[in-house]
This record gives C-alpha cells, structure tokens and sequence, in this order.
C-alpha cells in the first residue's frame, strides 16, 4: 500500500489496509520460516539417508561386531523413519502457512483495489467537476461575447 494521504472518507478502509498488510507480512515470515524448517528437515533426511547408503557391510569378523553394525543399521532406518514423518508433517504445515499467506495476500489486495477504486472515482468526479466548471465559464464568455458583439 503506498504512503499517500488517506481521504477522510477512506479512514476506516485504510485501517483495514494496514491491519491486512501486518497480517499478510506476519503470514509471509511465518511461511520463510516454515520453509526453511522443511528445507532442513529434508536435508537431515538426505544426509542420513546417505549414510545408510554408505554402511556397506564390512568384513566384520566377531558376531559381536555383526551385532552391533546391525544394531547401527536398525538405529538409523528409525532415525530415517522419523525424519520422513517430521518431513511430512512439515509439508502439511508448510501447505497450510502457504494457504495462509495467500489468503492473507488477497484480502490485503481486495482492501487495497477498493481504495484504488475510490481514489479513480474521485479524481474522476473532480475531473466532471473541473470540465463543467470550464463549459460554465466558456458558455458565459460566448455569451458576454455574443450579447457585447450586438449591444
């Protein structure tokens, strides 16, 4: 919304304007911040999931050591497990602050197409005023000039 004077008449509706624009700017971090936890969360994922990829069986010569690298293996596919729940729950909020945010973006629009709109009918309605004003004062100058001509 730009910084112009507001017209009386336009008071309210421009409180409205800048109650929907705190609105829409808190709707827009909250959503940056919401993405940049689903953006880390699935770099969590990505990292672990590379390093199950990278546990190749090694040569493990006890069954002690064979127990404990399976043990490691079922500790991280949890942790993967997990990671892909948080992942999806991440994607449902991020979905919902995205919903939001442009809920919020469009009402802010509305408020502001509305002002716009006044704004348009007023400078149109000022504009009819000035040219019937100008016909007024052409209309008695031909009419000073056509009774002044014959007199």
């Amino acid at each position: 919304m730009s910084r112009r004077r507001t017209h009386p008449e336009d008071r309210g509706l421009a409180a409205v304007a800048r109650v929907r624009s705190v609105r829409e700017t808190d709707s827009r971090i909250g959503l940056t911040q919401v993405l940049a936890e689903e953006a880390a969360v699935a770099s969590r994922l990505a990292g672990l999931q590379n390093q199950l990829a990278g546990t190749a069986p090694a040569s493990l010569a006890t069954p002690g050591e064979l127990l404990a690298h399976r043990t490691a293996l079922t500790h991280l596919g949890e942790l993967i497990q997990e990671t892909r729940r948080e992942l999806e729950t991440a994607a449902v909020v991020s979905a919902e602050a995205r919903a939001r945010w442009s809920n919020d973006r469009a009402r802010l629009a509305a408020v502001e197409h509305l002002l716009e709109q006044r704004a348009a009918r007023r400078r149109t309605e000022e504009r009819r005023k000035a040219d019937r004003e100008a016909d007024d004062l052409a209309a008695q100058r031909w009419s000073r000039a056509d009774h002044g001509g014959a007199a």
